[in-house]
């Protein structure tokens, strides 16, 4: 049939939406639009109406596809069903009962599938798919691959100091400017052109090449994973060799199965095979027909679905059965050897004469041989080695290494569902290499132990190493490959023998697919006919038996009658035989009354079993020896099984009795007078189990199912067990099973679920007619749905896909659900199309919305879907058949005026499903509830998407949403969209979060529809139309509506037009709105989901083919104008990326650190704007503090956004950004008010800093760390000292403080996808180079791309925005852009952006902050010692251009020359980045543009350019010094000391050297140096400010800092006559205000922590906690406190300082270190050893081999004796020395470790020459050294400035020996707690007898005598009051000593106190012995050397 028009279709729409909807006077009236509040929901417009208003061309090309949907949105697919084997294997027809019929019908009825053909593009989804492995093109001009902070390629570096790659210049290369080679100029940049054509030509450059998909860049993570599909395990086995035993005599038959030792069940059927060679199956000639191909298969396919480590694959061997028990058959396999044959050739040849003897007689029957098992575990570990030997404790060996063979690939099979098995049982079968195995052990079956309770016995026994059956002798030899299953194995058989796809050539020997039986329970649907039976014989007991009963035969056989020849031929083979016999037997157990079996009987169950089908079992006594009048088999027994009972078949176990007698006819029935075994009681045991997806062998599904059947073919009476139904009672029957299937098994009920639920919904659509009443089974039926959905969803409740839907249902509802059929005549006229051209044919026109007249409970709805299945169902197409659905909209087209009802008698499905929802119980519709989406996609027949709920609410919630979001391609759009009202209303109740959460699902739902766009009528100018909606009239519309206003404000605020027009973006922008509120409650998860909708949304936009225009991508991108007001408004809140909470507009510097956010300051230009005065950028910071913050946002405590959330929304303002049609912002911007514009700009600075590009380092340190970002300034400086910011940090604490990585605060890892979708790699620790690469790649796009946005939109408002403040904060931006991490590309643009905006505004530069000028300059200097020589080209003209314009004002350009040279002297501190080679080549480019500057070469101006660039020349050459010394840390520091102390009179340029110096320590551990570099900074500011004015709070300048450290006093240089503060230039850094001294003072505190020294922490607390009070900034006051608490409690831990070393520097070679001694400070417990090695071995590098000598004494050198060619160092280790009055007040360690000057080590000698001699002779020599300043100090090493040397005679060594012994033996007692161990070894020091140079022998050598010269009196004296004095210590030593030992120490206590008193007997003579009047008191001439006042002299 044609299709109409798609306009009349339109007019039926609307007709039919009139007809339903009330009058227009009759409803309340509504809110005007543009008043209606954010929390109510407004009314849509009629979509319908508004499309009829507007003719479809009324939009010009590409946009007319935005206008209405596609043509073909809905069509039909009939996909044929696949069959996996080639033939169909079901019954042939014939006369099939209803239920076969039925069976077969669901399994080979093709699929019918609603198809929404563009639902591919719903956003829901994700887009990961769809964008999955795309590589972003790079921006032209950058190399490809990302680099980090400090390495990798340019493109993304911070392109500024590159890394000196290139040659290092030496020492002595002065390098002449005029003689380098300049990089390329640029050639307009000298021409004055105007700014309009510069603007424009900047414009175009920078619109080229750009990518047209940002967020391709940034996608959305999937919200959701797909459902997993689940693995089922293969194994595949093969047996390829021929197995063979030492000696071959006879056929041998293997059986091969898998059996669970846990669960002790057998897990598979049996796979039956021989290896036997053709003279062996000769033997057998006479018994065996032709056999099958299919009994010939050596390979099999198990499948495992329940991986276990307890799995065993058992092998069991039989043979042909011959007189003798089973222990003398294995005899001979036991004893003879293959090497023995020709010894025992006779015995052999006897062996095989009998063996053919048994063949020919007794070939039918086998008797069971021998068995051995392979432990699996061991055998499929994937944890071993590919190559270990899989010997596992079963018995099996393995072949050597070659006979490993990777067979198949390593594959796994799909499940139907995730069945992998967990925890400590987890065992993967699909992961491990193939293994051919050669099983050598098989042990002998045991007569007795057959059963498999005993098998598992055996199996449990071989896991333990005592196992006793490996005493057992063993049979030999058998080789098995074993190997994952393939995807698709070729000749391969499924269980019923059927040939599998593919089989290429039926010829070829088979591979065998073997049934599983399942450990536990599988909950999957039959999806294909099956129908098997399988009998297990279990044991007979014929003890009581009369007569020769031993060699037992049990023969089975499935009877159709009770005639013989009734026996079907339907038992499987099984080895080389034929495919199906109508008898089986089991194997013999020689003479056995008893017998056990294992055998397993596989028998093909007929389609239909009747009343008739029985098993019958015979039982045999089998004669072994022929003897003449013997039957080789005499029958000795009968039984039988009826397989049918009540019409259901009959399985489980069975003990049956045994007839004796032959049965008679109709022996079904048991007749009187038959004869049984024991009197009738069952002895033989028997076991059936059905593989069957026919029967459901559950009694309520069987009764169910059979109601059913006899109600649709109407055969009553019918019988039920033993009751007779008749049409009378058959109702209650059938409402009682209803009801009862809630009681079926969960295993049953889900196989047949398809089944059931088709049943169920006939019944409910079609109730069925008994005796000519139509009986309404709806609602019984209707709850019996619910129960088995609910039931089916609790069974797989572990296979619940991420959003807690059942798959099995969800598959159901879209492939195997369909309506019942109607009458072939109904269907007919239903579906009479003209036949189509190839596979597809349109869906005829049918009304596309029903109303029937007078049924006004009913709403318009569309059965066509349901139509066409029900009639495709009874007229089939053509396999493959597509139905595609015609139509304008989403629905069917309307091609017919009639509305008629397709099919009169049956119910709409929909229809019936809602009637019965309402009126269930609370029960029913609770479980109802709990599965709403399945209901909901039956009505409208379409799985849903991806989406996660967790609670029933949120499932409800989610399932009507995309309910509604499927009406939407059904039915009318208005009418859906009311709808949406309705439910978005009765969610709006109070806000709670639940309701908040559950809307913010909803609408995401809903905006997922792949018309989305469509739906939001984005073509439409955003006024109402005429008559919106039947329920705003026009009247209505006139009197209470104004007009929009015709300004484009509206179109970016949540206006109620805007609301109106776009309904579904205003629901979600709205939803987004509510999320940001300040005040919502447990926002966080909401603004995760809120901004992650919007995200998504726009990815989608961005992937999606339709909107690659640019118009219409412009168009679409109206649909999110009130994006930037929202970000713009949420600001605050927003994650603080740039390391401030008060960002670019609310300093007065651009880039201010974090120590600017004292009191909260807010954006000036703001406050200054509202307080409608000027603004001046100069404002007080300390007025801009008090004033009370003036942003509403601000004020409003809010929760912050994360740093994920924050960062996806600003790529969502991005996005809106770089799509907006840019006429449209500019006129918008023009509208926004100053504060406004503050804010969108800081909005700007946000997004720069949100994606600046971090690196490959970055993305590898992700792996391992988690930056973890604090808030307060501690945290923030310990990351800059750490350096973990990278080689910028200079640059980065001059001009914007430290920033955070975004990968910080990573709140959820499923979440961390915004680097990398593509492979979703970025939980991974181990990612490969390529992927870190790759993520660094597309960072770099993302982040060039990103700062290209920024930049257009800079531009914009640039052309908008006059305001001096506005403009200043665009530079801000500009700057910030150009000082991050950017690309060249970028870069280039940026300058060029930069050049524009300063040349059209200078007085931004050059009037007023010099702040901006010293940035700038910063940042352009930067660049052009970049090693991308295009980004050098642009910021040498840059910089050209600044000096020009400089000049131009004022005729000099001193604040430039200023700013450049203090700009070059910052980054020459940042050593590690800098290329002086690169800027040099920048300068000379900067020089010739002043020689080629025609339009100044009157003037002074090149002269001028000339001088600078000479100076900053010099610099350079100066720093070529420092870069050959990088390596020796000591000599560095000196260097930049030496270039600080030259800026004594620059005070910017010594701060900013002083701060090198910090972060040069900081870099080498030096925490302590780093600390006082930063006290000098802050003395130094403190100077200066002390210079402007005198405030109480403020230190008064460096006299200030001296108990912090004396040294700080060289800071008073600055003062009036070297430096005037208001001179210009000057100490204008931000660092010289009060802001910058408190950074200052808090870095220092910091340092001073880190470095252990809290005591000074506290003495730089003092200082600033006075200026916090005076701020009242009592946060940070908390937060100083905090920190002096915690500094306070380390105080008490123990510490450890620093070690010191005195160095000389003797030689030539060492230059200006020649003959200087310094006194090094190293980390504490430094060993001499260790600086001795490291200078020699420094130094031995620089000087080379055998040139540097230690000199390894400490006594004076003497130069002349020193070889002039080496270089000598003599290292000394020495200690603090404190004079007697400073000990007074150093009590504390750190009192005695900080503030040191003075040094001293002692160096013992003899007059001979020798260090040490006898007591007499023994001298020692003090040295004492003073440095210059004290330690610690802004170096590590200080010059000694005085040496001072004091020698002490024999007898003062000796008093100060005995002295300090004497201090020992007091610590050692006084020290508390008590120390015994100590004490003792003090003790035994002192009193020992055995210690040479004791205290005796001291006594016995200076106290013998007294002394001649009377100067010696005095010491004499005093040698014997030390002696006294020590044996008091001793005494009270030994009483400490005593009350501390325990019992097992008194003899040696005694031991003590016997030596003590035998020293004090020597003793006591020398000291009382009366010495001459004592000396007068010594002139003053003679020097007391113990008793000086100090040490310290002037400088020598």
């Amino acid at each position: 049939a044609p299709t109409l028009p798609s306009c009349p279709r339109r007019t039926v729409a609307a007709e039919v939406r009139k007809q339903v909807s009330p009058a227009p006077g009759q409803g309340s009236q509504p809110l005007c639009p543009a008043q209606v509040p954010l929390t109510e929901v407004v009314e849509p417009l009629d979509f319908e109406d508004v499309l009829l208003s507007r003719p479809p061309d009324a939009e010009p090309g590409p946009l007319r596809e935005l206008v209405e949907f596609p043509a073909d949105d809905l069509e039909l697919l009939l996909r044929p069903r696949e069959c996996r084997t080639t033939e169909p294997g079901i019954p042939e027809e014939g006369k099939l009962d209803a239920q076969v019929r039925a069976a077969v019908e669901m399994y080979t009825e093709d699929w019918i599938i609603a198809h929404r053909r563009w639902v591919w593009l719903g956003t829901v989804w994700g887009t990961g798919d769809r964008t999955g492995d795309r590589r972003w093109p790079l921006n032209p001009g950058e190399p490809s691959g990302g680099g980090g902070s400090a390495s990798g390629p340019s493109a993304y570096l911070p392109t500024g100091p590159a890394r000196a790659g290139g040659v290092l210049s030496g020492a002595s290369g002065i390098f002449d400017l005029r003689n380098l080679a300049a990089d390329s100029l640029l050639p307009s940049l000298l021409e004055r052109a105007a700014p309009e054509d510069v603007d424009r030509r900047n414009e175009a450059l920078r619109r080229q090449n750009r990518p047209r998909a940002l967020l391709a860049l940034y996608p959305a993570p999937d919200e959701v994973g797909a459902p997993r599909a689940g693995w089922e395990h293969g194994l595949c086995q093969k047996a390829p060799f021929p197995y063979r035993f030492e000696i071959e005599i006879e056929p041998i038959f293997g059986i091969l199965a898998l059996y669970d030792v846990r669960e002790k069940k057998k897990i598979s059927e049996n796979f039956y095979f021989d290896l036997n060679s053709d003279s062996m199956k000769g033997l057998l000639r006479a018994h065996g027909t032709h056999p099958a191909i299919s009994t010939l298969a050596r390979s099999a396919i198990f499948s495992v679905t329940y991986p276990s480590p307890d799995i065993f694959l058992v092998i069991k061997l039989e043979k042909v059965l011959q007189q003798g028990d089973i222990s003398e058959c294995c005899e001979p396999y036991m004893v003879m050897k293959e090497v023995d044959t020709a010894k025992n050739k006779e015995k052999l040849e006897k062996l095989r004469l009998a063996a053919e003897q048994f063949c020919t007689r007794l070939g039918r029957y086998r008797m069971p041989f021998a068995w051995t098992a392979v432990h699996l575990a061991n055998i499929v570990s994937s944890a071993g080695p590919p190559d270990r030997d899989p010997d596992s404790d079963g018995g099996e060996g393995a072949g050597p290494p070659g006979e490993r063979r990777s067979t198949w690939t390593d594959r796994r099979r799909r499940g139907p569902q995730d069945r992998t098995s967990s925890g400590d049982d987890a065992c993967s079968f699909s992961g491990f290499r193939p293994a051919t195995l050669t099983v050598t052990n098989f042990f002998k079956q045991e007569a007795e132990r057959l059963s498999d309770e005993d098998l598992f016995k055996f199996l449990a026994d071989m896991r333990r190493p005592s196992s006793l059956l490996r005493r057992l002798r063993p049979v030999t030899g058998l080789k098995i490959d074993i190997s994952p299953a393939p995807e698709n194995p070729h000749f391969c058989l499924s269980p019923e023998l059927l040939h599998v796809k593919p089989y290429p050539d039926p010829r070829g020997r088979p591979t065998k697919e073997i049934l599983e039986f399942p450990a536990h329970e599988v909950y999957a649907p039959h999806t294909s006919y099956r129908n098997l039976l399988f009998v297990y014989p279990h044991s007979l007991n014929f003890s009581s038996r009369q007569g020769s009963v031993r060699n037992l035969a049990v023969r089975v056989q499935y009877m159709a009658g009770e005639d013989p020849s009734q026996a079907l031929p339907v038992i499987f083979g099984k080895s080389s035989c034929s495919e199906f016999t109508r008898e089986a037997f089991t194997p013999v157990v020689y003479h056995n009354k008893s017998p056990e079996f294992y055998e397993e009987f596989k028998l093909r169950l007929p389609a239909c079993v009747t009343d008739n089908h029985h098993l019958l079992f015979t039982f045999y006594h089998i004669s072994c020896q022929p003897r003449p009048g013997t039957a080789l088999e005499t029958p000795v027994g009968f039984t039988w099984i009826p397989l049918l009972q009540h019409g259901r078949l009959r399985t489980g176990p069975f003990c049956l009795p045994v007839s004796v007698d032959q049965p008679p006819p109709s022996y079904s029935v048991a007749l009187p007078g038959m004869r049984w075994v024991d009197g009738h009681k069952g002895v033989f045991s028997v076991e059936l189990t059905a593989v069957s997806s026919v029967h459901p062998q559950d009694p309520h599904l069987d009764k169910f199912f059979t109601l059913v059947h006899v109600l649709e073919e109407g055969a009553f009476p019918f019988r039920l067990k033993d009751a007779v139904l008749s049409e009378g009672t058959v109702e209650q029957e059938l409402r009682a099973s209803l009801a009862a299937l809630r009681l079926a098994s969960p295993e049953p009920l889900v196989a047949f679920s398809h089944h059931v639920l088709d049943k169920l919904v006939r019944l409910v659509v079609r109730p069925p007619i008994i005796g000519g009443q139509i009986v309404n089974l709806g609602r019984g039926a209707f709850e019996a749905m619910a129960h088995v959905v609910s039931l089916v969803h609790r069974s797989l409740e572990a296979a619940q896909d991420a959003r807690g839907h059942c798959p099995l249902l969800a598959a159901y509802v879209h492939y195997a659900f369909r309506l019942p059929g109607t009458e072939q005549g109904v269907g007919g006229t239903i579906l009479a199309w003209p036949p189509a051209e190839g596979s597809r044919a349109p869906v005829p026109p049918e009304p596309s919305r029903v109303w029937r007249a007078g049924e006004k409970a009913r709403r318009p709805f569309l059965p066509t879907l349901s139509s066409c299945m029900a009639s495709h169902r009874s007229n089939p197409k053509p396999s493959g058949c597509i139905l595609r659905c015609h139509g304008s909209r989403g629905g069917f087209g309307a091609g017919s005026s009639a509305l008629c009802d397709p099919c009169p008698c049956p119910q709409l499905l929909h229809e019936e499903l809602a009637l019965q929802w309402v009126v269930s119980g609370s029960t029913v519709r609770e479980a109802i509830l709990q599965h709403a989406w399945f209901f909901f996609q039956l009505m409208v027949r379409r799985p849903p998407p991806c989406w996660e709920d967790a609670e029933l609410a949120e499932r409800l919630n989610a399932s009507l949403a995309f309910f509604l979001s499927d009406l939407l391609s059904l039915t009318d759009r208005g009418f859906v969209f009311s709808l949406v009202r309705v439910a978005t209303r009765l969610l709006s109740a109070p806000n709670p979060v639940a309701l908040l959460t559950l809307r913010m699902d909803f609408t995401r739902i809903l905006c997922s529809h792949e018309h989305y766009v469509t739906l939001n009528l984005p073509c439409c100018p955003l006024s109402p139309p005429a008559s919106p909606s039947p329920s705003i009239s026009s009247t209505t519309s006139q009197v209470g509506c104004q007009a929009p206003d015709p300004k484009v404000t509206s179109m970016f605020e949540l206006s109620g037009p805007f609301r109106q027009q776009h309904f579904l973006a205003g629901l979600l922008l709205t939803e987004l709105a509510l999320a940001l509120e300040p005040e919502a409650e447990g926002v966080s998860l909401l603004h995760k989901k809120a901004i992650s909708a919007v995200h998504s949304l726009l990815c989608g936009h961005d992937a999606d083919p339709r909107y690659t225009d640019a118009t219409v991508k412009a168009r679409v991108a109206e649909l999110y104008l009130p994006l930037l007001s929202l970000a713009r408004d949420t600001l605050p809140r927003l994650h603080d990326f740039a390391g401030q909470r008060s960002r670019l507009a609310s300093m007065l510097d651009s880039d201010t650190e974090g120590e600017g956010d004292i009191g909260g300051t807010i954006n000036p230009s703001v406050a200054m704007a509202i307080a409608g005065g000027p603004l001046k950028m100069k404002m007080s910071l300390l007025l801009l503090s008090s004033l009370p913050p003036l942003r509403p946002q601000a004020s409003r405590s809010g929760c912050p956004l994360s740093a994920e959330s924050s960062r996806t929304l600003l790529v969502c303002v991005l996005w809106v950004l770089k799509n907006a049609e840019p006429a449209l912002l500019q006129r918008w911007a023009a509208d926004l008010a100053l504060p406004q514009l503050g804010r969108l700009l800081d909005l700007l600075y946000l997004c720069l800093a949100a994606f600046e590009y971090k690196g490959k380092k970055a993305f590898e340190r992700i792996n391992s760390l988690t930056f973890k970002k604090s808030l307060d300034m501690k945290a923030r400086l310990e990351e800059a000292i750490l350096g973990t910011i990278g080689a910028r940090q200079e640059m980065v604490r001059r001009s914007r403080g430290e920033r955070e990585t975004p990968f910080g605060n990573q709140e959820n890892v499923r979440w961390r996808k915004s680097i990398t979708h593509w492979k979703q790699t970025s939980d991974r620790v181990d990612k490969t180079k390529d992927e870190i690469e790759h993520e660094a790649l597309v960072d770099g796009n993302l982040a060039t791309e990103a700062s290209l946005v920024v930049l257009d939109t800079l531009e914009i408002i640039v052309q908008v925005g006059l305001d001096p403040s506005i403009l200043g904060a665009v530079l801000k931006v500009v700057l910030y852009s150009l000082g991050s991490a950017q690309s060249a590309l970028f870069l280039q643009h940026g300058l060029a952006t930069q050049r524009a905006l300063v040349s059209k505004f200078p007085e931004l530069l050059f009037e007023e902050d010099t702040e901006l000028c010293a940035d700038l300059c910063l940042r352009l200097l930067r660049h052009c010692g970049s090693r991308v020589s295009a980004i050098r080209t642009h910021a040498s003209a840059s910089l050209y251009l600044l000096m020009r314009q400089n000049f131009e004002i004022g005729n000099n350009f001193a604040r430039v020359k200023m700013q450049v040279t203090m700009s070059l002297s910052s980054l020459v501190g940042t050593t590690q980045n800098f290329s002086e080679e690169h800027l040099r080549r920048s300068l000379k480019t900067i020089l010739t543009y002043a020689e080629e500057d025609v339009g100044l070469r009157d003037s002074t101006f090149a002269e001028q350019v000339q001088d600078l660039m000479f100076n900053l020349h010099m610099i350079l050459t100066d720093t070529v010094k420092m870069k050959e010394h990088q390596e020796d840390p000591e000599m560095l520091i000196d260097l930049m000391y030496r270039i600080a102390r030259g800026y004594q009179g620059s005070p910017d340029l010594r701060l900013t050297w002083l701060q090198n110096m910090a972060g040069k320590h900081a870099e080498l551990g030096n925490h302590a140096e780093a600390a006082q570099c930063m006290v000098h900074a802050a003395a130094l500011v403190a100077e200066y400010l002390a210079l402007l004015e005198d405030s109480r709070h403020l230190p008064v300048g460096c006299v200030s800092f001296q108990n912090i450290s004396s040294n700080v006093l060289e800071e008073s240089a600055i003062s009036d006559d070297i430096l005037s503060p208001d001179e210009e230039g000057f100490c204008s850094g931000k660092h010289f205000t009060e802001l910058g001294l408190v950074g200052l003072l808090e870095q220092a505190a910091t340092y001073f922590t880190m470095g252990g020294l809290y005591e000074a922490v506290n003495e730089v607390y003092k200082t600033l906690i006075p200026i916090l009070e005076a701020h009242r900034d009592y946060k940070k006051l908390a937060a100083v406190h905090g920190k002096l608490q915690e500094a306070f409690t380390k105080i008490m831990h123990q510490r450890v300082f620093g070690t010191y070393f005195r160095v000389g520097f003797y030689g030539s070679r060492f230059g200006d270190l020649d003959e200087q001694e310094f006194v090094y400070k190293e980390p504490s417990i430094t060993k001499l050893a260790e600086i001795s090695h490291r200078l020699e071995e420094f130094y031995t590098e620089r000087f080379g081999e055998d040139v540097v000598e230690i000199v390894k004494d400490s006594n004076p050198v003497d130069k002349a004796k020193l070889d002039p060619q080496k270089a000598y160092i003599q290292i000394t280790y020495v200690e603090p020395h404190f004079d007697t009055y400073e000990l007074k007040d150093r009590v504390t360690y750190f009192d005695r470790n900080y503030g040191l000057r003075t040094f001293l080590f002692c160096t013992p000698f003899t007059p001979d020459g020798r260090a040490h001699g006898e007591l007499p002779e023994q001298h020692k020599r003090k040295t004492l050294l003073s440095t210059d300043h004290a330690f610690p100090y802004i170096k590590t090493r200080i010059r000694v400035c005085h040496r001072e040397e004091t020698v002490l005679t024999p007898v003062e060594v000796a008093i100060e020996d005995m002295q300090k012994k004497t201090r020992e033996l007091a610590f050692a007692t006084e020290q508390d707690p008590p120390d015994a161990k100590m004490l003792q070894m003090v003790l035994q020091g002192s009193v020992g007898p055995t210690v040479n140079q004791g205290p005796l022998e001291v006594a016995q050598v200076f106290l013998t005598e007294i002394p001649e010269d009377p100067k010696l009196f005095r010491h004499h004296n005093k040698l014997r009051l030390c002696f006294k004095d020590f044996c008091k210590k001793c005494e009270d030593a030994l009483r400490k000593n005593k009350a501390l030992i325990g019992p097992d120490q008194k003899e040696y206590h005694r031991e003590l106190e016997r030596n003590y008193t035998r020293l004090r007997e020597a003793l006591q003579p020398l000291l009382t012995q009366r010495l001459p009047q004592l000396l007068a008191p010594t002139t003053a001439s003679l020097r007391n050397s113990l008793h000086r006042a100090s040490f310290r002299k002037a400088d020598v």
